[in-house]
């Protein structure tokens, strides 16, 4: 069980004598380890983050140091991992001219999230990193730069970046009016669409689990009847359930989260708009 939902219960405990039940609020995705004033704390999300950079720096750093041809169980999983991105993700979106380049950082950005958003079903952990809002606004700003950064290079400079933004062929009435809309599309509502999207679906889903766990377990310590306490089986039951469902959601976060990356990369490096 983690800490976040350890804390949970004790809280429900200490609110059982008033027979009442309190839903986990915003208040479980802050987790103090050190600190905790309103100067500075180093956080649990924190923590996880560091454990997996550390987890994912080791895993393939040591599987690159003693390759085979005829792969062993984690030089599989790692080919099979880099490949998916490679073959799926990055030759499929940028393709083979101008992928090379951004692999890194595609390969990086989903194995990450991929990591941080497991941590929110593996046992004693139970806690996804990108349900933090800070980590996805971090990973943003860096596809932000990378991509903006990009497209002005590749179209000679950030007055001609701006004139890519207005597609050819355009009545001139129009031309000022699609400027507008692309100029808020590239520079605001892509990175704020790309951060919130992660962080909305992360949260959501670890607020749901414990909603799941932290009922079924107040209906069968204090429910009253065997219908109530049955209610609590069948709560622990649906947890298990959307266990399963939440593994599906954090794949697919990791994966919608880099080929989004690789689309904004390919518009960049396109010649046209």
């Amino acid at each position: 069980m983690s800490l976040s939902m350890t804390s949970s219960l004790a809280a429900l405990s200490a609110a059982g004598d008033g027979e009442s039940f309190e839903a986990p609020g915003t208040e479980v995705f802050f987790w103090s380890l050190i600190g905790g004033g309103s100067d500075w704390a180093f956080t649990r999300p924190a923590a996880m983050m560091l454990i997996s950079v550390a987890v994912l720096g080791w895993f393939f750093v040591t599987v690159a140091g003693k390759l085979t041809v005829v792969p062993g169980k984690r030089q599989f999983y790692a080919e099979q991992i880099y490949g998916f991105v490679r073959n799926s993700i990055g030759r499929d979106v940028i393709g083979d001219k101008h992928l090379r380049p951004f692999l890194p950082l595609l390969f990086t950005v989903f194995t990450l999230i991929l990591l941080n958003n497991l941590f929110g079903i593996l046992p004693f952990v139970q806690f996804p990193t990108m349900s933090t809002i800070a980590f996805p606004i971090v990973l943003t700003a860096i596809v932000y730069v990378t991509y903006h950064v990009v497209g002005i290079r590749t179209k000679g400079g950030f007055g001609k970046y701006l004139g890519s933004l207005i597609p050819p062929g355009l009545p001139g009435w129009l031309k000022p009016i699609m400027f507008v809309l692309e100029f808020l599309t590239y520079f605001f509502i892509r990175p704020l669409t790309l951060a919130l999207r992660l962080f909305g679906n992360m949260m959501a889903g670890h607020l749901m689990l414990l909603v799941f766990i932290l009922g079924g377990q107040y209906l069968l310590l204090h429910g009253d009847g065997i219908f109530l306490k049955f209610s609590g089986v069948m709560s622990f039951g649906m947890a298990i359930l959307m266990t399963f469902f939440e593994l599906l959601v954090e794949f697919l976060q990791a994966f919608i989260f880099t080929l989004l990356t690789a689309l904004y990369i390919s518009d960049a490096v396109s010649e046209h708009h």
